[in-house]
Protein backbone atom coordinates (compact mmCIF):
# COMPACT_ATOMS: atom_id res chain seq x y z
CA UNK A 1 0.00 0.00 0.00
CA UNK A 2 1.22 3.61 -0.60
CA UNK A 3 -0.30 7.03 -0.15
CA UNK A 4 0.23 10.86 -0.24
CA UNK A 5 -0.76 13.64 1.20
CA UNK A 6 -4.31 15.46 0.19
CA UNK A 7 -2.91 18.28 -0.90
CA UNK A 8 -0.39 16.47 -3.71
CA UNK A 9 -3.05 14.72 -5.64
CA UNK A 10 -3.30 17.20 -8.10
CA UNK A 11 0.38 16.24 -9.05
CA UNK A 12 -0.66 12.85 -8.92
CA UNK A 13 -3.80 13.54 -11.88
CA UNK A 14 -0.87 15.38 -13.89
CA UNK A 15 0.89 12.33 -13.87
CA UNK A 16 -1.72 9.87 -14.72
CA UNK A 17 -2.75 12.51 -17.59
CA UNK A 18 0.73 11.96 -19.01
CA UNK A 19 -0.02 8.26 -19.53
CA UNK A 20 -3.71 8.26 -19.95
CA UNK A 21 -6.65 10.50 -21.02
CA UNK A 22 -7.85 10.68 -17.14
CA UNK A 23 -11.30 11.76 -15.83
CA UNK A 24 -12.68 12.68 -12.31
CA UNK A 25 -15.46 13.46 -10.29
CA UNK A 26 -16.31 17.19 -10.60
CA UNK A 27 -18.80 19.73 -9.76
CA UNK A 28 -21.40 21.06 -12.22
CA UNK A 29 -22.53 24.42 -12.01
CA UNK A 30 -25.62 23.33 -10.17
CA UNK A 31 -23.62 21.54 -7.61
CA UNK A 32 -23.97 17.84 -9.25
CA UNK A 33 -20.98 15.78 -9.82
CA UNK A 34 -20.10 14.23 -13.32
CA UNK A 35 -17.30 12.35 -14.73
CA UNK A 36 -14.67 15.45 -16.45
CA UNK A 37 -11.85 15.33 -18.11
CA UNK A 38 -9.04 16.11 -15.48
CA UNK A 39 -7.03 19.03 -17.16
CA UNK A 40 -5.53 21.67 -14.50
CA UNK A 41 -8.04 23.58 -12.81
CA UNK A 42 -10.70 20.88 -12.35
CA UNK A 43 -11.37 20.39 -8.87
CA UNK A 44 -12.14 16.46 -7.82
CA UNK A 45 -15.60 16.36 -6.52
CA UNK A 46 -16.29 15.86 -2.32
CA UNK A 47 -19.50 14.62 -3.55
CA UNK A 48 -20.86 10.79 -2.32
CA UNK A 49 -21.47 9.36 -6.19
CA UNK A 50 -22.06 11.23 -9.96
CA UNK A 51 -25.27 11.82 -11.39
CA UNK A 52 -24.47 9.52 -13.97
CA UNK A 53 -22.58 6.20 -13.57
CA UNK A 54 -18.78 5.27 -15.49
CA UNK A 55 -21.15 3.15 -17.19
CA UNK A 56 -21.01 5.66 -19.84
CA UNK A 57 -17.25 5.23 -20.86
CA UNK A 58 -17.71 1.68 -21.75
CA UNK A 59 -21.19 1.30 -23.05
CA UNK A 60 -22.09 4.96 -24.18
CA UNK A 61 -25.49 6.37 -24.68
CA UNK A 62 -24.95 6.59 -28.64
CA UNK A 63 -22.28 5.44 -30.59
CA UNK A 64 -22.28 4.93 -34.34
CA UNK A 65 -21.02 1.52 -35.06
CA UNK A 66 -20.81 1.14 -39.27
CA UNK A 67 -21.88 2.81 -42.22
CA UNK A 68 -23.35 1.91 -45.82
CA UNK A 69 -22.80 3.56 -49.22
CA UNK A 70 -24.57 2.35 -51.86
CA UNK A 71 -24.40 2.54 -55.48
CA UNK A 72 -26.97 0.78 -57.88
CA UNK A 73 -26.84 -2.72 -56.44
CA UNK A 74 -23.50 -2.63 -54.83
CA UNK A 75 -23.40 -2.15 -51.00
CA UNK A 76 -19.85 -0.63 -49.39
CA UNK A 77 -19.96 -1.55 -45.44
CA UNK A 78 -17.38 0.99 -43.65
CA UNK A 79 -15.94 -0.11 -39.94
CA UNK A 80 -15.95 3.77 -38.81
CA UNK A 81 -14.42 2.97 -35.39
CA UNK A 82 -11.05 4.29 -34.30
CA UNK A 83 -8.99 3.01 -32.01
CA UNK A 84 -9.51 3.06 -28.57
CA UNK A 85 -7.19 5.75 -26.46
CA UNK A 86 -5.74 4.79 -23.22
CA UNK A 87 -8.20 6.33 -20.15
CA UNK A 88 -8.24 6.36 -16.30
CA UNK A 89 -11.54 6.69 -14.56
CA UNK A 90 -11.06 8.10 -11.36
CA UNK A 91 -12.91 7.92 -7.73
CA UNK A 92 -15.31 4.55 -9.04
CA UNK A 93 -17.31 3.91 -5.83
CA UNK A 94 -17.74 0.33 -4.70
CA UNK A 95 -21.23 0.10 -6.27
CA UNK A 96 -20.25 1.07 -9.55
CA UNK A 97 -17.40 -1.15 -9.97
CA UNK A 98 -19.93 -3.99 -9.64
CA UNK A 99 -21.89 -2.84 -12.00
CA UNK A 100 -19.04 -3.82 -14.55
CA UNK A 101 -19.32 -7.15 -13.44
CA UNK A 102 -23.06 -7.59 -14.59
CA UNK A 103 -22.52 -5.42 -17.96
CA UNK A 104 -19.14 -7.96 -18.38
CA UNK A 105 -21.75 -11.23 -18.23
CA UNK A 106 -23.97 -9.37 -21.40
CA UNK A 107 -21.33 -7.83 -23.40
CA UNK A 108 -18.37 -10.05 -22.93
CA UNK A 109 -19.88 -13.56 -23.27
CA UNK A 110 -20.20 -14.88 -26.86
CA UNK A 111 -20.84 -13.33 -29.12
CA UNK A 112 -18.31 -10.89 -27.74
CA UNK A 113 -19.82 -7.19 -28.11
CA UNK A 114 -15.94 -5.45 -29.75
CA UNK A 115 -17.18 -2.09 -29.41
CA UNK A 116 -17.44 -2.89 -25.38
CA UNK A 117 -14.86 -5.28 -25.38
CA UNK A 118 -12.02 -2.41 -26.61
CA UNK A 119 -12.95 0.08 -24.03
CA UNK A 120 -12.62 -2.62 -21.29
CA UNK A 121 -9.81 -3.22 -22.22
CA UNK A 122 -7.87 -0.02 -22.80
CA UNK A 123 -9.41 1.49 -19.74
CA UNK A 124 -8.49 1.48 -16.09
CA UNK A 125 -10.54 2.27 -12.66
CA UNK A 126 -9.33 3.74 -9.84
CA UNK A 127 -11.90 2.96 -6.96
CA UNK A 128 -12.70 5.13 -4.19
CA UNK A 129 -14.25 4.10 -0.74
CA UNK A 130 -17.14 5.38 0.67
CA UNK A 131 -16.67 7.83 3.75
CA UNK A 132 -20.15 8.91 3.66
CA UNK A 133 -22.86 6.80 2.64
CA UNK A 134 -25.61 8.08 1.78
CA UNK A 135 -29.78 7.28 3.35
CA UNK A 136 -30.60 6.38 -0.04
CA UNK A 137 -27.58 3.42 -0.13
CA UNK A 138 -28.00 -0.34 -0.08
CA UNK A 139 -25.05 -1.89 -1.51
CA UNK A 140 -24.70 -4.20 1.30
CA UNK A 141 -28.11 -5.59 0.31
CA UNK A 142 -26.08 -7.33 -2.51
CA UNK A 143 -22.74 -7.90 -0.95
CA UNK A 144 -20.74 -5.12 -2.13
CA UNK A 145 -18.61 -3.69 1.01
CA UNK A 146 -18.03 0.34 0.13
CA UNK A 147 -15.42 0.19 2.23
CA UNK A 148 -13.35 -2.26 0.26
CA UNK A 149 -14.19 -0.86 -3.35
CA UNK A 150 -12.30 -3.05 -6.16
CA UNK A 151 -11.14 -2.30 -9.46
CA UNK A 152 -7.67 -2.24 -10.99
CA UNK A 153 -5.98 0.61 -8.03
CA UNK A 154 -8.39 0.89 -4.79
CA UNK A 155 -8.49 4.39 -2.87
CA UNK A 156 -9.05 5.50 0.79
CA UNK A 157 -9.48 9.19 1.48
CA UNK A 158 -8.93 10.83 4.70
CA UNK A 159 -8.49 14.47 5.76
CA UNK A 160 -5.18 14.68 5.04
CA UNK A 161 -4.44 11.82 2.82
CA UNK A 162 -4.38 9.38 0.36
CA UNK A 163 -4.11 5.74 0.31
CA UNK A 164 -3.89 3.50 -2.95
CA UNK A 165 -3.49 -0.14 -3.54
CA UNK A 166 -3.42 -1.87 -6.58
CA UNK A 167 -5.20 -4.86 -7.25
CA UNK A 168 -4.24 -6.06 -11.27
CA UNK A 169 -1.67 -5.81 -13.27
CA UNK A 170 -3.15 -2.49 -15.04
CA UNK A 171 -2.93 -1.16 -11.50
CA UNK A 172 0.35 -1.99 -10.76
CA UNK A 173 1.70 -1.02 -14.12
CA UNK A 174 -0.14 2.42 -12.96
CA UNK A 175 1.18 2.67 -9.70
CA UNK A 176 4.62 2.64 -10.56
CA UNK A 177 4.32 5.79 -12.67
CA UNK A 178 3.51 7.40 -9.52
CA UNK A 179 6.32 6.27 -7.37
CA UNK A 180 8.15 9.33 -7.34
CA UNK A 181 5.18 11.25 -5.70
CA UNK A 182 3.95 8.52 -3.28
CA UNK A 183 5.71 6.43 -0.53
CA UNK A 184 4.97 2.88 1.24
CA UNK A 185 2.99 2.94 4.40
CA UNK A 186 0.88 0.65 6.36
CA UNK A 187 -2.83 -0.32 6.14
CA UNK A 188 -3.64 0.83 10.00
CA UNK A 189 -5.10 4.41 9.04
CA UNK A 190 -7.49 2.36 6.01
CA UNK A 191 -8.48 -0.54 8.64
CA UNK A 192 -9.74 2.50 10.84
CA UNK A 193 -11.06 3.95 8.16
CA UNK A 194 -13.22 0.64 6.82
CA UNK A 195 -14.12 0.56 10.57
CA UNK A 196 -15.92 3.35 10.83
CA UNK A 197 -17.66 3.14 7.52
CA UNK A 198 -18.91 -0.28 8.70
CA UNK A 199 -20.72 0.99 11.56
CA UNK A 200 -22.02 4.05 9.40
CA UNK A 201 -23.75 1.23 7.28
CA UNK A 202 -25.05 -0.43 9.88
CA UNK A 203 -27.40 2.65 10.61
CA UNK A 204 -28.92 3.66 7.09
CA UNK A 205 -32.24 3.25 7.15
CA UNK A 206 -32.12 0.40 4.00
CA UNK A 207 -29.27 -1.87 6.25
CA UNK A 208 -31.39 -4.32 7.10
CA UNK A 209 -33.33 -4.63 3.08
CA UNK A 210 -32.33 -8.75 2.10
CA UNK A 211 -32.62 -9.96 -1.30
CA UNK A 212 -34.85 -13.00 0.52
CA UNK A 213 -37.78 -13.68 -1.49
CA UNK A 214 -36.05 -13.14 -5.05
CA UNK A 215 -33.64 -14.70 -7.55
CA UNK A 216 -33.69 -17.95 -9.78
CA UNK A 217 -36.34 -19.67 -9.56
CA UNK A 218 -39.20 -17.22 -8.36
CA UNK A 219 -40.68 -16.64 -11.71
CA UNK A 220 -43.85 -18.67 -11.51
CA UNK A 221 -44.52 -17.00 -7.66
CA UNK A 222 -44.17 -13.27 -8.47
CA UNK A 223 -45.04 -13.06 -12.18
CA UNK A 224 -48.52 -12.55 -11.13
CA UNK A 225 -48.54 -11.38 -7.05
CA UNK A 226 -51.09 -8.81 -7.71
CA UNK A 227 -49.06 -6.09 -5.74
CA UNK A 228 -47.95 -5.23 -9.86
CA UNK A 229 -50.82 -3.29 -10.16
CA UNK A 230 -50.84 -1.14 -7.48
CA UNK A 231 -47.16 -0.54 -7.79
CA UNK A 232 -46.88 0.39 -11.55
CA UNK A 233 -50.28 2.68 -11.21
CA UNK A 234 -48.08 5.60 -10.59
CA UNK A 235 -45.22 4.98 -12.95
CA UNK A 236 -45.04 7.32 -16.04
CA UNK A 237 -42.84 5.55 -18.09
CA UNK A 238 -40.35 8.17 -17.93
CA UNK A 239 -37.23 5.80 -18.25
CA UNK A 240 -35.15 7.90 -15.71
CA UNK A 241 -34.36 4.97 -13.36
CA UNK A 242 -33.34 2.71 -16.53
CA UNK A 243 -30.76 5.92 -17.67
CA UNK A 244 -29.21 6.70 -14.00
CA UNK A 245 -29.15 2.63 -13.21
CA UNK A 246 -25.03 1.00 -13.58
CA UNK A 247 -26.48 -1.90 -14.61
CA UNK A 248 -28.96 -1.37 -17.42
CA UNK A 249 -27.51 -2.62 -20.72
CA UNK A 250 -30.84 -2.21 -22.79
CA UNK A 251 -30.38 -0.69 -26.52
CA UNK A 252 -31.76 0.23 -30.27
CA UNK A 253 -30.21 0.00 -32.81
CA UNK A 254 -31.31 2.94 -35.82
CA UNK A 255 -29.95 3.20 -39.21
CA UNK A 256 -29.89 7.34 -40.37
CA UNK A 257 -29.88 8.10 -44.41
CA UNK A 258 -27.68 11.56 -44.38
CA UNK A 259 -28.32 11.48 -48.05
CA UNK A 260 -24.91 10.67 -48.85
CA UNK A 261 -24.83 7.43 -47.00
CA UNK A 262 -26.55 5.35 -44.00
CA UNK A 263 -25.60 5.61 -40.25
CA UNK A 264 -26.01 2.32 -38.40
CA UNK A 265 -26.03 3.78 -34.96
CA UNK A 266 -27.23 2.56 -31.22
CA UNK A 267 -28.79 4.23 -28.55
CA UNK A 268 -29.29 3.29 -25.24
CA UNK A 269 -33.40 2.47 -24.53
CA UNK A 270 -35.64 1.22 -21.99
CA UNK A 271 -37.81 -1.17 -21.24
CA UNK A 272 -40.11 1.39 -19.53
CA UNK A 273 -41.25 2.83 -22.71
CA UNK A 274 -44.40 1.92 -24.47
CA UNK A 275 -42.04 1.36 -27.59
CA UNK A 276 -39.80 -0.69 -26.42
CA UNK A 277 -39.00 -4.24 -28.34
CA UNK A 278 -41.78 -3.22 -30.76
CA UNK A 279 -41.90 -5.73 -34.19
CA UNK A 280 -44.07 -5.87 -36.81
CA UNK A 281 -47.19 -7.16 -35.28
CA UNK A 282 -46.68 -4.60 -32.17
CA UNK A 283 -45.46 -4.44 -28.79
CA UNK A 284 -45.41 -7.62 -26.56
CA UNK A 285 -45.87 -5.75 -23.22
CA UNK A 286 -48.56 -3.06 -23.84
CA UNK A 287 -49.12 -2.03 -20.39
CA UNK A 288 -47.16 0.12 -18.16
CA UNK A 289 -47.54 -2.65 -15.83
CA UNK A 290 -46.38 -5.16 -17.91
CA UNK A 291 -43.26 -2.58 -18.63
CA UNK A 292 -43.06 -2.27 -14.94
CA UNK A 293 -42.74 -5.83 -14.25
CA UNK A 294 -40.37 -6.52 -16.65
CA UNK A 295 -37.28 -4.29 -15.49
CA UNK A 296 -38.05 -5.19 -11.79
CA UNK A 297 -38.62 -8.73 -12.56
CA UNK A 298 -35.00 -9.17 -14.67
CA UNK A 299 -33.23 -7.07 -11.72
CA UNK A 300 -34.48 -9.63 -9.18
CA UNK A 301 -35.19 -12.82 -10.89
CA UNK A 302 -34.31 -13.37 -14.76
CA UNK A 303 -30.73 -12.34 -14.38
CA UNK A 304 -29.77 -13.89 -11.26
CA UNK A 305 -31.37 -17.19 -12.46
CA UNK A 306 -29.10 -16.98 -15.85
CA UNK A 307 -26.29 -15.75 -14.19
CA UNK A 308 -25.05 -17.33 -11.00
CA UNK A 309 -27.34 -15.85 -8.63
CA UNK A 310 -25.99 -12.60 -9.33
CA UNK A 311 -28.43 -9.54 -9.20
CA UNK A 312 -28.40 -6.72 -11.60
CA UNK A 313 -28.89 -4.34 -8.92
CA UNK A 314 -25.35 -2.78 -7.18
CA UNK A 315 -28.02 -0.71 -4.73
CA UNK A 316 -26.00 2.53 -5.57
CA UNK A 317 -29.72 4.50 -4.94
CA UNK A 318 -29.83 6.64 -8.07
CA UNK A 319 -33.21 5.68 -9.05
CA UNK A 320 -34.14 6.56 -5.28
CA UNK A 321 -33.03 9.86 -5.58
CA UNK A 322 -34.10 10.73 -9.37
CA UNK A 323 -37.69 8.93 -10.11
CA UNK A 324 -40.13 12.16 -9.79
CA UNK A 325 -42.94 10.03 -8.42
CA UNK A 326 -40.84 8.25 -5.59
CA UNK A 327 -41.29 4.63 -7.39
CA UNK A 328 -37.92 2.31 -7.08
CA UNK A 329 -36.61 -1.17 -6.36
CA UNK A 330 -36.57 -0.98 -2.93
CA UNK A 331 -40.23 -0.72 -2.51
CA UNK A 332 -40.49 -3.36 -4.98
CA UNK A 333 -38.51 -5.43 -2.69
CA UNK A 334 -40.27 -4.33 0.16
CA UNK A 335 -43.81 -4.93 -1.06
CA UNK A 336 -43.16 -8.03 -3.17
CA UNK A 337 -40.64 -9.86 -1.34
CA UNK A 338 -41.94 -9.14 1.93
CA UNK A 339 -39.16 -6.85 2.77
CA UNK A 340 -40.83 -5.04 5.11
CA UNK A 341 -38.14 -3.60 7.94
Amino acid sequence: MRKCSLDSMNSVFAEIAKAATLYIPADRTDGAAVYTKWEEGVVWSNALNTVRSPKDFFFPQMENLMEFKTQGKNIEIIDTRSETEDFVVFGVRACDVKSFEILDRVFLSEPVDSYYAARRAHGVIISLACTRPSETCFCGTFGINPAEPAGDISVWKTETEVFFRSNTEKGAALMQKLEALTEECTEEAVDAQKEKISAVMKKLPLADLTTEGFGGGKTKELFDNPAWDELSQTCLGCGTCTFVCPTCQCYDIKDFNTGKGVIRYRCWDSCMYSEFTRMAHGNNRNSQKERFRQRFMHKLVYYPENNDGLFSCVGCGRCLAKCPISMNIVKVMKKIGGNNK
